[in-house]
Parts: structure tokens; sequence; C-alpha cells
């Protein structure tokens, strides 16, 4: 199995409140993804972080293995969340894949 874990950071020019939207938008979209998505075994994002954070939201997803993690990448529903919701409000992006047993 591949974990697939992304940091980001949104946008600064974001008041809290929007902030706040924007993070409900991209939770709603990429665990709207579960049992859409081929190979895809568990997705959750956690917005909630402590001050002493320095990323607004986290994805934390599972794979059946690398080539399943390949064809989430270009998948037409993850594609469409990931320029929806996510790509417009952030500013940085970390990523981290690892395979687990």
């Amino acid at each position: 199995m591949v974990r697939h874990v992304i940091l980001w950071q949104l946008k600064e020019e974001y008041s809290s409140e929007e902030k706040a939207a924007i993070k409900e938008g991209i939770k709603t979209g990429l665990e709207g993804l579960s049992g859409k998505i081929p190979g895809l075994m568990d997705i959750y994002v956690q917005t909630d972080c402590l001050k002493s954070s320095n990323a607004d939201v986290m994805l934390d997803s599972l794979f059946q293995d690398l080539d399943a993690l390949k064809g989430y990448s270009v998948h037409p529903e993850h594609v469409k969340v990931a320029d929806g919701n996510v790509r417009p409000y952030t500013r940085a992006r970390i990523c981290m894949d690892f395979e687990v047993e």
C-alpha cells in the first residue's frame, strides 16, 4: 500500500472567514472522492490545527499500490476537485508518498 500525505498553506490574502470556507470546500471535495476512484482505500482531510502549525490543511490518503496513486492523480473526479477547490486557494504544497504494509 502507498500513503499519500499533503500539507497546504492557504494564500495569505484571505480573511479568517474565507479561509474557513475554503478549508471546508477542500475537505468536502477531497473526502467526497471516497468510493469514486479505483484503488483509493482511505482519505481524510484535517483542517483544524494548533497555532504552532505552519500548514493550514492536511490530506492523508491510502492507496492500494503505486499504480492506484498514479491513477488518482489524473482521475477526472480528482482533477475537478484539485482545480476547483484546492489549487486556486493555496500558495504552497508539500507532498510525501511512502509504502506501508
